[in-house]
């Protein structure tokens, strides 16, 4: 069977500005940085903030069409109602030199972070939220005319735990000073399995995307959607029940809330099991990442036909999908494998516009720096960039339109 794949296919890679700009001193992240046990430091991240026109000729030289990176609020919007006209117009230069590359950028309008002062106010629970961050995307929008993919927010389900966290990590202040860091990204034996997210949060998160989505499709004429952290979870015999309630929570609410967007950004690492007690945390493997996952490619193929069912077939865009690995082999075996799976979808009919590699550059990962996900290795003193053999071999791959002995028509 041929996998053909449509007109104006995007092959890129991905990141977030708080993980590679350096110095976002105004967010909350950066607060939490200074203030929380068992954290690491952003610092200088990698310099991407001046470095951005290196990094994106090195995916584009390697064969790349595409860029997803995101801007940050807490710069646009330092403090509440104060709009930065010289951040806006470093993004614009983000933009422009992406497209001057050859690169369709991706623009996601808020991946985790907020400004410091948004927290302060009580952050998205809080009674003028979602008209804080209209404000911002309205302002946004002025530097977003011509671009033409934009993803409200990243993973809000992963926000959504983030700040069910936050909640229960402030009520534990409240009985003991320290309480040490957990990462969202990270696991491990101490904390197997990833809470549940408070569904008050969560139907918050939807109604703020659906309160921006036609502001940006009215503003800009582009396509808007946003992306979901898939976790390609299978029931065990029994489990089906329990499946689809944790599902729901984690994942489905989000997807549902995508229905009528432009296309839904799919994000898949990894899968795992549920049996009628619930998730079953990662058993420990060698062949497990650096972040305590299991080696699992195929998680892509089940992310993406669970988000077009749910969704009732809204356009797919695989806007992540990596593996946090010292061994670039294991990562191209990795994203081969996962791909094959990804072309299987789009053989079964399944709409499917791009697939963004996480991430370009090895970068900070939400409290450690020692997970590595990049196609690009940087030197954080130096801050010299350092392609890896992946980032050749993806770039081939684009070019080509297939993996080798996969066969792929283009129309």
């Amino acid at each position: 069977m041929t996998t053909t794949l449509p007109d104006g296919f995007l092959w890129g890679a991905a990141t977030a500005a708080h993980q590679i700009e350096g110095n976002n001193v105004n967010s909350d992240f950066w607060d939490s940085e200074q203030k929380q046990p068992g954290m690491e430091r952003s610092g200088d991240a990698v310099d991407s903030y001046h470095r951005f026109a290196e990094d994106m000729g090195l995916l584009a030289g390697a064969g790349l069409n595409s860029y997803r990176f995101s801007i940050e609020w807490a710069r646009i919007e330092p403090a509440p109602g104060h709009i930065s006209l010289a951040e806006l117009a470093h993004y614009r230069g983000m933009i422009e030199t992406a497209q001057r590359l050859g690169l369709t950028p991706v623009v996601t309008l808020h991946h985790f972070t907020s400004p410091r002062w948004f927290a302060e106010e009580g952050g998205w629970m809080a009674d003028g939220a979602i008209e804080r961050f209209r404000f911002y995307v309205e302002a946004v929008t002025e530097i977003l005319h011509d671009v033409k993919w934009v993803l409200t927010m990243n993973e809000p389900n992963m926000l959504a735990l983030m700040t069910t966290m936050a909640r229960a990590m402030a009520g534990a202040r409240g009985e003991r000073e320290e309480t040490e860091w957990m990462s969202p990204t990270v696991e491990g034996d101490a904390r197997p399995v990833l809470p549940d997210p408070e569904a008050d949060v969560a139907r918050r998160l939807v109604e703020a995307h659906h309160a921006v989505r036609g502001i940006v499709r009215e503003r800009t004429g582009a396509a808007v959607g946003w992306s979901v952290a898939n976790q390609a979870l299978v029931a065990r015999p029994g489990g089906e029940e329990k499946l689809a309630e944790v599902r729901y929570i984690r994942e489905d609410i989000f997807l549902e809330g995508a229905r009528g967007d432009d296309f839904i950004g799919v994000q898949s690492y990894t899968s795992q099991d549920v049996t009628a007690e619930g998730v079953v945390p990662h058993p420990v493997h060698p062949e497990n990442t650096l972040v305590g996952n299991a080696y699992r490619p195929d998680a892509l193929g089940i992310a993406v036909r669970h988000a077009w069912e749910v969704t009732g077939g809204v356009p797919v865009m695989v806007t992540e999908n990596g593996i946090a690995t010292a061994d670039d082999t294991r990562r191209i075996a990795y994203t081969a494998t996962a791909l094959e799976h990804l072309f299987g979808c789009m053989g079964e009919g399944i709409d499917v516009r791009g697939y963004l590699h996480w991430s370009a550059l090895d970068n900070y990962e939400w409290g450690h720096w020692a997970p590595t996900f990049g196609l690009i290795a940087v030197d954080r003193e130096t801050f010299e960039r350092r392609p890896k053999p992946s980032l050749a071999w993806l770039g081939q791959v684009a070019r080509d339109g297939a993996l080798p002995g996969v066969p792929v028509s283009n129309h």
